[in-house]
């Protein structure tokens, strides 16, 4: 899938009554599990529409092409992202080590059933290690904050380092409950045990220092 394909035809037609909106996000939400169950190639507009109960002309009206739901579904996600690892970080100041771990966890376990065709739309990109790095650079930066907001001491670098393996650490906890990832039946608790040890252990110092 080309980025560029999109802008060659016409925007997504954004409806401004309230029954529009319903049949856009029915849409798009069908065509989000579609692209997560099949990929993005094996994905037609027809099964879309089917699967949102709707007529191919109604998908059509809304979006020119397969592109146009891609790009509006990745803006989506990204969106969603940003809102939840701010959200975190706003939150992080009243959490103890423990319980921010668990934050973490939580809100990508949480996240993904709303963003869970991102890795999809992202393969089927041209410039999808552009688009991974962007998403790696959208989540680190409130990673951090959050991390920084729980322990004031910590220093740019070692909360930089820490919040790489707290992000490699919820992706991972994200593979073992979807199957994506090799996993035993007690394995996903035990990476939340070591997650909270882990921040516990390297904040704490941190939380003591000021």
């Amino acid at each position: 899938m080309d980025s560029i394909t999109s802008s060659k035809k016409r925007a997504p037609l954004q409806p401004r009554r309230a029954v529009g909106r319903q049949r856009v996000a029915e849409l798009l939400a069908a065509a989000s599990d579609l692209i997560a169950e099949r990929g993005y190639d094996a994905t037609t507009m027809a099964e879309i529409a089917a699967r949102a109960g709707a007529k191919i002309g109604s998908l059509y009206r809304f979006f020119p092409n397969k592109e146009a739901i891609a790009e509006t579904l990745l803006q989506q996600h990204m969106a969603i992202l940003q809102e939840e690892y701010e959200a975190i970080g706003r939150r992080a100041a009243g959490l103890s080590p423990s319980e921010l771990a668990d934050g973490f966890i939580d809100l990508m376990a949480g996240l993904y059933p709303r963003v869970h065709s991102l890795p999809a739309l992202m393969a089927a990109r041209t410039d999808s290690a552009a688009l991974r790095a962007k998403s790696r650079a959208q989540a680190l930066p409130g990673i951090v904050m959050a991390l920084r907001a729980c322990a004031p001491g910590l220093d740019q670098k070692t909360a930089d380092d820490i919040a790489a393996v707290v992000l490699n650490n919820m992706k991972v906890m994200v593979g073992m409950i979807h199957g994506d990832a090799p996993t035993a039946p007690g394995a996903p608790d035990e990476l939340r045990c070591m997650n909270r040890l882990y921040l516990s252990s390297r904040l704490e110092p941190f939380r003591r220092a000021v």
